[in-house]
């Protein structure tokens, strides 16, 4: 048979060296599809969504190296344990654990502190306010919000999702932004001139 072909392929020799070319094939065939569905695992799961692009390149790097040892048989699997895994350890070194990571604590194991009761109250307080605020808000700048910071979907999600054009996302979200941060926090919102 002739090395890399179909029949051949995932069958090696135990302690048979993977070649770069291999890996590249691979990674190309089975985690660069899978792009989209990450992305959408890390928005949906790190706040600060100016790390994401960096956050995935580390994770395509340590899946690469990893397949540089041993091909995974599950891509999928790995690509996304692998994923979690940074998550968890990017949570532990900057111990701080963001909203979403907080609402999804079981899914990327990691164990919480239990808060005491003044800190239960001032939380729940805390998302009445944000509740009360959120339905004060003209009805589309609502919508828009929801779907941006809330289920975090892109723009172009949000926009195909409304039937309007990624402009009007953009001023949907900001002005509901802005009167959220007036109504919440009653600072007078910054106008733009």
């Amino acid at each position: 048979m002739v090395e890399g072909s179909e029949s051949n392929r995932g069958r090696r020799a135990p302690g048979a060296a993977v070649t770069a070319s291999e890996v590249d094939l691979w990674f190309g065939r089975e985690i660069l599809p899978l792009e989209a569905a990450l992305m959408q695992f890390l928005q949906h799961n790190w706040r600060n969504k100016s790390d994401i692009a960096d956050l995935r390149q580390e994770i395509y790097v340590r899946v690469y190296e990893a397949a540089l040892q041993k091909i995974p048989e599950r891509p999928k699997q790995f690509l996304f344990a692998t994923a979690r895994n940074l998550l968890i350890d990017r949570v532990r070194q900057e111990h701080v654990i963001p909203i979403e990571a907080a609402a999804d604590l079981e899914a990327l194991e990691i164990a919480a502190d239990v808060p005491g009761p003044e800190r239960i109250l001032s939380a729940r307080d805390d998302l009445r306010r944000l509740q009360a605020a959120l339905d004060r808000l003209p009805m589309r700048a609502r919508e828009a919000v929801i779907l941006g910071r809330i289920e975090g979907l892109s723009r172009r999600e949000i926009a195909a999702r409304m039937g309007i054009g990624e402009g009007t996302v953009a001023q949907y979200l900001a002005r509901g932004i802005r009167e959220l941060v007036e109504m919440f926090y009653g600072e007078p919102p910054r106008r733009q001139p």
